[in-house]
């Protein structure tokens, strides 16, 4: 199994573009998420963050319950290829300033990567084995 695709989230979650940001709110409380894919017509056209909640609707005074989802999400959706390495995908989100980035195989998404998939990763990779003497 490739490292990105041990690392990444394979189950995806998604909203639809025209669903308002507190239904989105709640949706990721429920599924204990911090982003979506937004779908169109059966397709992912964005991704949407909880910093965009906070940075594009909460500090802009937008009524939550009416502003729909398309008002705040971020397209396109920073990908990675599923044959790179987690390294690879640390320097991408680093040079992109994003924290999500969708994993991709001949173009499908087939999983999503966030900053913390990439934290239990290197912890994982990096720590010394404890041993006894």
């Amino acid at each position: 199994m490739r490292a990105l695709q041990a690392t990444m989230t394979q189950k995806l979650k998604t909203i639809r573009h025209d669903a308002t940001i507190q239904e989105m709110a709640r949706r990721m409380k429920d599924e204990k998420v911090g982003s979506l894919l937004v779908e169109r017509d059966g397709q992912v056209v964005a991704i949407v963050t909880e910093t965009d909640i906070v940075r594009k609707a909460v500090a802009k005074g937008a009524d939550l319950g009416k502003e729909k989802v398309e008002s705040i999400m971020s397209a396109p959706v920073a990908s990675i290829d599923i044959r790179r390495t987690p390294q690879d995908a640390h320097d991408m989100m680093a040079d992109l300033g994003v924290r999500h980035l969708a994993v991709t195989d001949a173009g499908k998404i087939v999983g999503l990567l966030s900053v913390r998939d990439l934290l239990v990763y290197f912890k994982r990779v990096s720590e010394p084995r404890i041993t006894q003497d």
